[in-house]
């Protein structure tokens, strides 16, 4: 009995902590400055305790930003110092090897202290609109060239404000009030988490947060260990092609399954891009820890206990484990095909479980509006996130235009045309992008841009899936595949920064998700619904035509 009531305590305890982290990302979303933040939720926060373990993450957010963050709040503690470590000090980084793998997002972490004592630590990151260099883009061939490197350093040391670092990030920034805004936003909201944790101790009578993260660790990875253990046991392999920047990338995983522990290798993957494609690892370990979860144990917690039985390892010479100063700006291009990647050696150990491969990286669009000669008017940068269909499930139709897996939200068209002087004509859903199935693929979109009068317009290109469509799975087909080109037909490159002449439209189609199972096998009221609806042209339903 003594135990049950424990056990019910500890849960009440956890709830709470969950809401704790998820206030803190509510205060990050309703103080920060830049859309993706606001409007997209691309970010994340959670607590960790004294060893820098995360304990708990908030369900607003990505996961290649909580994953990746909850190895980065290690590096921080080493960096600093344990000695050097005071109430009242804020740390930050934006190092994309020690971070969340590329300098646009910039990580806060804040250590949390209750009467003199250090409990643990608060931690926050954000893809801010611009780090200087050549913007957000691709183009660059080293790190050095993708803008503001910020090692690992204190912004705020026993509550004095770093005014050197921020007069450096403010005169190397295009949009510095929106950056800086950005990064008081992170510290703002580690510190509405600490001021809610320092509540809910008091509240219960907590010296500390050892006896709550030992229940939470311990509990999180015996269950992750017995769903582990469970599986088959075994190796299998998968790979994927991407369109890279100016050739072609081959993606290689081997999965094996030993015990109550998995393990990603991916030998075999290309080597790295002079382009800014190259993915740090542990970008790539965030998304295969990621999709495997989603599979095999998608309702347990994530924490340091749930991730601990998974391990990767990848080749120095690989664009998978890109070294520095390789140039990773677009790290997330590749990352998020990772999950699709790891899940298709999953599928051959576990049929019937995997869906089908789908858009898998965002359609990020960056914009830079400048007036036209003659013409008055401020600058801008506008980031725009958007996304194609998710692959078709076991049991379901994909999803239309959503993404996967990094589950940040589309911006509203309203939003975007707020920050700057740009309008979008036209944000539908794709008649027939989606893979002809028993289950059909999701959609992807079409999307139509034009600077405002008197502005040009000029953007980067960071897409894929134009000559690689997301595959089907057990007979489902391929979805659509995306395409970039302006409303007169003239076709654009995939990645890249590039000009849209006045007077003419960028036309943006993004790719559908691969169908599941056999097209033949689709219900007829599900094939009428298809085409009553739009998804599908009038008599292509079930067909894949």
């Amino acid at each position: 009995m003594q135990d049950t009531f424990v056990d019910i305590h500890m849960q009440v305890m956890w709830n709470r902590l969950i809401s704790v982290v998820e206030e803190q990302a509510q205060a990050l979303i309703r103080t920060a400055f830049s859309t993706s933040v606001r409007e997209a939720g691309d970010l994340s926060a959670g607590i960790f305790d004294v060893h820098g373990r995360m304990l708990a993450q908030a369900v607003t957010g990505t996961p290649g930003h909580v994953n990746a963050m909850a190895e980065s709040v290690g590096h921080f503690i080493t960096d600093i110092g344990p000695g050097n470590i005071h109430e009242g000090d804020v740390y930050i980084t934006n190092d994309p090897w020690k971070g969340t793998g590329h300098l646009h997002d910039i990580t806060v972490v804040t250590p949390s202290f209750l009467d003199g004592r250090l409990i643990g630590y608060f931690a926050s990151t954000a893809h801010v609109v611009d780090v200087g260099g050549r913007g957000f883009g691709p183009d660059a061939n080293e790190v050095y060239e993708e803008g503001l490197f910020i090692p690992i350093m204190k912004l705020f040391d026993a509550g004095r404000e770093n005014d050197t670092l921020l007069h450096i990030v403010r005169n190397n920034v295009r949009e510095d009030d929106k950056v800086v805004g950005d990064i008081f936003a992170l510290a703002a909201c580690n510190d509405a988490g600490h001021n809610r944790l320092v509540d809910m101790m008091r509240e219960f009578d907590m010296a500390d947060l050892e006896h709550l993260g030992a229940f939470i660790l311990g509990h999180s990875g015996r269950a992750t260990r017995e769903r582990l253990a469970a599986l088959p046991q075994g190796q299998w392999t998968n790979s994927l092609r991407l369109d890279g920047y100016d050739e072609p990338v081959e993606l290689h995983a081997t999965l094996t399954i030993k015990g109550d522990t998995v393990h990603v290798d991916f030998s075999g993957t290309s080597g790295p891009s002079r382009f800014g494609i190259n993915v740090p690892l542990v970008y790539v370990m965030a998304y295969a820890c990621y999709g495997i979860k989603c599979i095999v144990a998608p309702e347990i917690p994530n924490n340091f206990g749930s991730l601990e039985p998974f391990s990767v390892s990848a080749p120095d010479n690989c664009i998978l484990n890109a070294q520095r100063p390789a140039p990773v700006s677009v790290r997330h291009v590749l990352g998020h095909f990772v999950p699709d990647l790891v899940l298709g050696a999953l599928h051959k150990a576990l049929p019937d479980r995997v869906p089908a491969e789908g858009a898998g990286a965002l359609w990020n669009l960056h914009m830079s509006l400048r007036p036209q000669p003659g013409q008055t008017g401020r600058n801008a940068e506008i980031l725009m996130f958007n996304s194609g269909g998710t692959g078709a499930r076991p049991t379901l139709d994909g999803m239309n235009a959503t993404a996967f897996p990094s589950g940040v939200h589309t911006m509203p068209v309203e939003a975007t045309e707020h920050v700057g002087p740009v309008i979008i004509w036209r944000k539908e859903l794709r008649e027939g992008s989606g893979g002809a199935g028993q289950y059909r693929g999701g959609l992807g979109q079409t999307i139509e841009i034009e600077a405002a009068t008197g502005y040009k317009l000029q953007f980067s290109a960071m897409f894929d899936r134009i000559d690689n469509p997301a595959r089907g799975r057990a007979g489902g087909q391929a979805g659509a595949p995306g395409s970039v080109a302006l409303d007169d037909g003239t076709r654009l490159r995939g990645k890249g920064k590039q000009d849209v002449p006045p007077g003419r439209k960028l036309v943006l189609n993004l790719p559908g998700g691969g169908g599941y199972g056999d097209p033949a096998q689709r219900p007829a009221e599900w094939q009428e619904y298809d085409t009553s609806n739009g998804y599908v042209p009038a008599g292509q339903a079930g067909t894949g035509a």
